[in-house]
């Protein structure tokens, strides 16, 4: 079938053997909390997947990593929603490094040499906050600060090796003193992970709670974040956040295909409804593909806005087309489908979770349409 053969070529070139090993097992048994999709995501070296390789990573463009995405999320879309989250902070770390000459290329060996899965504690979730707004407080003692706060949900709570949180740093008397994202290890003392998500649908992505009481965290283990709260995002987290929107996306567009797939595969199905479905996949597919292709160039100022704003805008297309598409293929697939197996109603529900992240279209409306206008491109 040529169908989702590009993605699934891609997938094939830079993690050998993970898609026919995920195709083995049932949409239920990938979708489960603790099923196989994280341990075959790890054994086939996924967390290097967008490691430079320089840094002993895959060193898959942005572009390649959206094939990716779609095509891990053909088969179980909390495998792919919950990668997204690592990828989200590998590419946070990668940024920094590039700008910065620091310490963060050993964090980002050790990923790629050890297979460790980085949770991504940040704003999501929570309505009305800006996506950097830190969640977290950090209070400094002596050459140390004491961590404390907690993310819910947090995707790969259980799974993780590491956990990175955007925090407020504040000095002895409690005075703000700046924001950062810590780094910790899962072992921390002080951080626990506690039961929170209750649905099935994409119960896999471990999106549970993670606890912080006082843990411990060194200056060396904090990258500091040039602006904070209001003030809109710098360079380095623009960069960031265009990955998470394209990977995020393409996680779901994955979901979606999976329900077109099924209708490819009933000879009883209308060409003229059936190509319909596909016509909107692949336009949406094309549209992630095109703006991943311009992050993956060097990019700074206002070149950087251009894509931020084209991913916002690709975003904002895939949620809809997503939404729209998995209802058509629900429809075509029919009451009998839906009724003798349980992957169409666990595909239609997942297809609904990208209005769910960060920013939402009605944070981002006022500023892409100042954008547009002519102005700055401030995203809080």
């Amino acid at each position: 079938m040529r169908f989702l053969h590009p993605e699934r070529a891609t997938l094939e070139e830079l993690l050998p053997g993970l898609d026919a090993r995920l195709a083995k097992h049932s949409l239920e048994e990938l979708e489960k909390p603790g099923g196989e999709a994280l341990r075959l995501f790890r054994e086939a070296g996924g967390p290097a997947l967008i490691v430079s390789a320089s840094n002993a990573g895959k060193g898959a463009s942005c572009r390649q990593a959206v094939h990716v995405q779609r095509a891990v999320g053909s088969r179980s879309p909390s495998l792919a929603v919950a990668t997204t989250m690592h990828h989200f902070s590998v590419a946070g770390l990668k940024a920094s490094a590039a700008a910065s000459g620091g310490n963060e290329w050993m964090l980002l060996e050790a990923i790629a040499a050890n297979n460790l899965l980085v949770a991504s504690g940040f704003a999501e979730g929570h309505s009305g906050r800006g996506i950097l707004e830190p969640t977290m407080e950090a209070r400094r003692d002596g050459d140390r600060y004491l961590l404390t706060g907690r993310k819910r949900p947090c995707s790969l709570a259980h799974s993780m090796d590491l956990f990175t949180a955007s925090v407020t740093l504040l000095d002895e008397k409690g005075e703000p003193e700046g924001a950062a994202v810590a780094l910790l290890p899962k072992d921390s003392p002080g951080l626990s992970v506690r039961p929170f998500w209750r649905t099935p649908v994409l119960a896999g992505a471990e999106s549970d709670e993670v606890v912080l009481d006082g843990v411990e965290v060194t200056e060396d283990l904090m990258v500091r974040m040039a602006t904070a709260g209001d003030q809109g995002l710098d360079e380095l987290q623009k960069v960031g956040f265009v990955w998470f929107e394209l990977l995020m996306s393409a996680s779901y567009l994955g979901a979606a295909s999976a329900l077109a797939e099924r209708l490819l595969d009933r000879p009883r199905i209308a060409d003229d409804p059936l190509s319909r479905v596909l016509v909107s996949l692949e336009a949406a597919a094309a549209a992630l593909e095109g703006a991943a292709g311009a992050l993956d160039g060097d990019l700074a100022g206002a070149a950087l806005d251009t894509v931020f704003a084209r991913t916002l805008a690709c975003r904002y297309a895939v949620q809809e087309t997503v939404r729209t598409v998995a209802a058509q293929c629900a429809e075509l697939l029919g009451g009998m489908e839906f009724i003798d197996s349980g992957d169409v109603a666990l595909l239609l529900a997942s297809c609904s979770g990208l209005s769910l992240h960060p920013p939402s279209r009605a944070r981002t409306a006022g500023p892409l349409c100042d954008y547009y206008r002519g102005a700055p491109l401030n995203v809080t």
